[in-house]
């Protein structure tokens, strides 16, 4: 173990010092649940139809139906068409009276929205009709946004530190979120979205690091649940702020305001005592250690800060040596697909909320919730059935869900509801898995490389989520029928992974011993209840375990 290990052991794993690293989190991620779905409400299905208003030139007294019924067509149904007018003519009212309009043509003037309705993005931008695919298109431009956080600031992370990206990334959500409130044509909504998506990787990815080179290893998973659990109360909150407030340049606002209050408690945040020790910054970790041990109210052994003394970095492992080892070829390529199947399976039910038939806010604050005690449940499926099968059956469920759901008719919302809040437990279950799974499953020279790698694999599929979305135009079951389809198939590949339950974390890239074979070795030795030294001589304790 580093000296930094060494004297956090001493300073201890989650004392008040990191109670309070954890509760800081709190703000950013109810924002994040905030900047990740927002969207949903700010794009409400309301009735409209063309703006035909040149009528009124020659028919100045005519009311309103008598306009409608000379200027729009109607569909199969007697509805009037949505994306369609009869053409403008020259011609007097009597005329138009007498031999009517047959000449069709789209809304070249606009639309005609209900009075009533609040401002929305749907009413200010016209995302109807030939524009209302830029609805999805913004949302697959959000997650492009994501996935270049994730390649922007996870190596400036390691090159300015923790602090200052977690400082940065506050500040272009906070500045770019209230930014988009006030926007003026919709292209440059997509590129404020895009900045805020970049910011809300660098806030979750560096926070995550923050925090896990503070908390002891036991503790880890406590702080990743609580992270999570925070994620989904800030999608409860959505729900009730989206339903108070209709307007969407003040719902905006509402939602993206809060996070300057970091700000506020920004000089409480410390930087990673790890991080400063690899640039040499020993001084710096003292006094940031010492700190901790006084909040801790924990004393550090005399002389075991005088130790401590900038570490020595071994050269990292690169993506291509993922793919050099046979059985590290077999993880990552799975993983990389369980990873996009995750993505794909909850972004697909997360973003379709306002088509279960259901009212959206209930719908929304149902799948914030269910979230909660899926983050818990999946802790004591993990300790029960293992990872592999945790991780198969979870995928497998998600898929099943989604399937199942393509087969319920229109008029029978509340059963599709029922399932979609069924796959979005096992779809969030499945998520959390996957960060234990994959931790254990890659070597520790290559730990951060492969998750790194599983990370892209994800954004690419929340990119890709909102597009096949669009493919219902074709007909409503396919958007469902892919998310369910790639889980099950991802599921089945699960199978082909070694269990990692109970083994040691491999720090090598497993030259004499891929994973299956750890794993069946650390059984072995612990039936006999002891392994042989090495140099023949006495017997040692059985094989040591990593529980999560």
């Amino acid at each position: 173990m580093s000296g930094v290990g060494e004297i956090l052991k001493a300073v201890g794993d989650f004392g008040p010092f990191q109670k309070r690293l954890v509760l800081i989190a709190v703000v950013p991620c109810l924002s994040v649940a905030f900047q990740q779905f927002c969207q949903l409400f700010m794009v409400p299905n309301v009735p409209h139809h063309c703006d035909t208003s040149w009528i009124r030139a020659v028919g100045p007294n005519l009311t309103e139906e008598e306009q409608l019924n000379l200027t729009l067509p109607r569909d199969a149904d007697g509805a009037y068409e949505r994306c369609s007018r009869y053409s403008p003519v020259g011609w007097d009212l009597g005329s138009i009276l007498a031999y009517g309009l047959n000449a069709t043509e789209s809304c070249r003037d606009g639309w005609v929205y209900p009075s009533a309705q609040p401002p929305s993005l749907l009413t200010e931008f016209d995302l109807v009709c030939d524009r209302k695919d830029l609805h999805d298109i913004s949302q697959s431009v959000y997650m492009l946004g994501l996935f270049l956080g994730s390649v922007i600031f996870g190596p400036l992370s390691d090159r300015i530190g923790r602090r200052p990206v977690i400082l940065i990334s506050i500040f272009l959500q906070g500045l770019f979120g209230v930014g988009t409130a006030f926007v003026p044509h919709f292209y440059v909504y997509m590129a404020f979205r895009c900045v805020v998506g970049a910011s809300v990787t660098g806030i979750t990815m560096t926070l995550l690091s923050l925090a896990a080179e503070w908390i002891g290893v036991s503790q880890r998973p406590k702080a990743v649940l609580i992270s999570h659990c925070c994620f989904a109360l800030g999608e409860m909150i959505l729900a009730g702020l989206s339903y108070g407030i209709r307007h969407w340049r003040l719902l905006q606002i509402a939602g993206s305001a809060p996070i300057f209050a970091f700000f506020f408690y920004m000089r409480v945040l410390p930087e990673s005592a790890r991080w400063l020790v690899t640039k040499g910054r020993v001084e710096e970790a003292k006094q940031l250690l010492q700190k901790a041990a006084s909040t801790n109210k924990c004393t550090i052994p005399a002389g075991l800060l005088e130790q401590l003394k900038p570490e020595i970095q071994s050269k990292p492992g690169s993506v291509l040596d993922l793919f050099r080892k046979k059985h590290l070829r077999k993880v990552t390529l799975i993983m990389s697909c369980t990873w996009f199947a995750d993505s794909l399976a909850y972004y697909g039910l997360s973003l379709n909320v306002s088509n279960f038939g259901l009212d959206i806010y209930l719908t929304q604050l149902a799948f914030g919730a269910v979230e909660i005690p899926s983050r818990i449940v999946c802790i004591f499926i993990l300790q029960w059935f293992g990872r592999k099968k945790t991780q198969a059956l979870l995928l497998l469920l998600s898929g099943l869900v989604c399937l199942v759901i393509t087969g319920i008719p229109e008029d029978q919302p509340v059963v599709t509801t029922v399932l979609a809040i069924i796959g979005k437990f096992t779809a969030s279950a499945a998520f959390s898995t996957s960060y234990v799974y994959s931790a254990e499953l890659f070597p520790t020279v290559l730990r951060q490389t492969g998750l790194g790698m599983c990370s892209m694999s994800a954004r690419v599929s929340g990119i890709m989520a909102p597009l096949i979305l669009l493919l219902d135009q074709y007909h409503p079951v396919i958007p469902m029928a892919i998310f369910g389809s790639v889980s099950v198939v991802v599921g089945l590949l699960c199978f082909l992974l070694p269990e990692t339950r109970g083994t040691e974390l491999a720090d090598d890239m497993g030259d004499s011993h891929p994973p299956a074979e750890v794993r069946e070795n650390a059984n072995s030795s612990s039936e006999k209840g002891h392994v042989k030294g090495k140099d023949g001589g006495q017997d040692n304790e059985c094989t040591k375990t990593t529980y999560f």
